[in-house]
């Protein structure tokens, strides 16, 4: 299993099996703390292979510089899926659009938004949240 795309972003969707990304950012700037940021999507698309065949548990969680969940009541977020891959195929992408909202950041500092698959970790994203003054420069 392979994640061939992974990024946070205003907005994403699955357009007839084509990833549509829209405003991919790794910083948010906040003028007062704790801040929500309204909505934005996780975009992720992966490649499956014949050794992937079976069921899995996807885990998605956004945690903290200390690896604490921003949201302990709801993350980790685990769905669970199959893959099968059609007679004769090499490989089988999919999409996987997570709309997120009311995202609330205590603090500033560096999270991070883990992509795991089965227990292991396959990839960790960073977000910067920073604390700007009314000039919009970090303080």
């Amino acid at each position: 299993m392979d994640i061939q795309i992974a990024t946070l972003c205003d907005f994403a969707a699955d357009y007839n099996g084509k990833l549509v990304i829209s405003g991919t950012f790794d910083t948010l700037a906040a003028r007062a703390l704790p801040v929500v940021h309204p909505a934005c999507s996780l975009a992720m698309r992966f490649c499956f292979t014949q050794e992937d065949i079976g069921r899995h548990k996807l885990s998605i969680n956004i945690i903290n510089e200390d690896g604490e969940s921003l949201d302990p009541n709801n993350m980790p977020i685990k769905p669970e899926f199959d893959v099968q891959l059609p007679k004769g195929a090499p490989f089988l992408t999919r999409n996987i659009v997570m709309n997120l909202q009311g995202l609330r950041f205590p603090e500033d500092g560096i999270y991070s938004i883990d992509i795991g698959c089965d227990d292991e970790v396959l990839i960790r994203l960073p977000l910067r949240v920073v604390k700007v003054n009314a000039e919009g420069k970090a303080e």
